[in-house]
């Protein structure tokens, strides 16, 4: 039985070209839902009757919802006040200055996190991946607080938290640590820097296996370390997945160093990533064009690529941003993207899937959620180009307000 209707709601239909300048069509819809699920989608004028309640869009564009897919929600200096991050001189440096922090910041975890979680929905998220700090200063502790923040959101968005030992796995009892993390909530295995931290590349990135496996968990990893010992650390993991079949459920990320070495080894490392069906999560470091792997040549590999806006106003960054889609606006301009296929086409970086594709709709369909964000704009690849901040967003048919 429908319960709620919503008209006037503009979807794009296709592209065409117009004095050799591709452009978008669009139509406007009328949307049925019943419990928190898409179940008719008509052409304005061929909706069946329905008295029930129905929500004028009023010919806004409707987007899927956004997809944070690396976070740290435990990090946030949201709701303790103004205070700048550190200068510091080194990787090591800013652990440190980290940790010295840790266990004053962790009883405000949950408050911390809850705000992060609302700044992140007010834009459209409905999907957060946080990695959780574990490690020798707090053990479970922002765990804890985490876990407690995103269950009070439960209604509207889904979420996956990686046990995510910040200050070195191989550390003495991080692995015990990491176990009861996993028991206690934790739904992911990470790692940091295998080589760079660890400083023992294979024995680390088999720790991580270990924990997977005994877990059933998938697997996201931390990778700065540039150049060579980078790329060595991901053909080492590429091995461990082929090994333990763990195809389909591991990502590396920011994985730099894929963009320091020559085509020749990028197209080997990249064909194996396609093999292993191993993903690469991007925050696109402002101002660090040099820091983003090459994200095109991966997607057109068939390497599944995500973004996320990474910890905002901690104790690594000064800055504040909870948007997504200005992440996605960074990377299109750094990588020139300019035309109305290449913005498009680019927005599946920040969803679950495009919105056409060859031409065909391919979202929203029947049987999709009830999540959307409406957007006064004449197609995704203006929402791309131009950042509007007003968003109208619903999730599991239900408004935010």
């Amino acid at each position: 039985m429908i319960t709620k209707r919503l008209k006037n709601v503009k979807l794009e239909t296709g592209r065409r070209l117009n004095q050799g300048r591709t452009m978008t069509t669009t139509a406007c819809y009328t949307i049925d839902l019943a419990d928190q699920l898409i179940t008719g989608i008509y052409p304005e004028e061929q909706a069946p009757n329905f008295n029930g309640t129905t929500i004028d869009i009023k010919g806004r564009l409707a987007l899927p919802p956004f997809k944070e897919m690396h976070n740290h929600l435990d990090k946030t200096y949201m709701t303790v006040g103004w205070r700048a991050a550190l200068p510091v001189g080194s990787f090591p440096e800013r652990l440190a200055a980290e940790a010295s922090e840790l266990p004053l910041l962790a009883p405000s975890t949950e408050r911390r996190a809850s705000a992060m979680i609302e700044s992140l929905m007010k834009r459209g998220i409905n999907h957060i991946r946080s990695h959780v700090n574990i490690d020798p200063y707090i053990g479970l502790e922002n765990l804890e607080g985490v876990q407690k923040a995103l269950q009070k959101y439960d209604k509207y968005i889904t979420y996956e938290i990686v046990a995510f030992p910040q200050h070195g796995l191989l550390r003495e009892g991080v692995p015990q640590l990491m176990r009861e993390a996993l028991r206690s909530g934790a739904t992911m295995v990470g790692g940091l820097d295998p080589g760079g931290i660890d400083k023992a590349v294979e024995r680390s990135l088999d720790e991580i296996m270990s924990l997977a496996t005994l877990f059933d968990a998938d697997v996201d990893i931390h990778l700065h370390d540039r150049g060579h010992l980078g790329t060595y650390t991901y053909s080492k993991w590429l091995d461990v997945v082929a090994d333990n079949h763990y195809q389909g459920r591991t990502a590396i990320s920011h994985g730099f160093s894929l963009g320091d070495v020559s085509l020749t080894e990028q197209d080997e490392l990249i064909a194996r990533l396609k093999e292993q069906e191993v993903a690469i999560m991007s925050t696109i470091p402002f101002g660090q064009s040099h820091q983003i792997p090459p994200i095109d040549r991966l997607r057109q590999a068939g390497v599944n690529v995500h973004l996320g806006c990474d910890g905002f106003y901690d104790s690594w960054s000064s800055y504040v941003s909870s948007d997504l889609l200005e992440k996605l606006t960074t990377f299109c301009e750094l990588t020139g993207k300019i035309t109305e296929d290449q913005l498009a086409d680019s927005l599946s970086l920040i969803t679950d899937r495009p919105l056409l594709t060859k031409g065909e709709l391919t979202w929203p369909l029947v049987g999709d959620k009830a999540d959307f964000i409406f957007i006064d704009a004449a197609a995704s690849a203006e929402v791309i180009a131009r950042k509007p901040v007003d968003r109208l967003i619903m999730f599991n048919g239900h408004l935010l307000h």
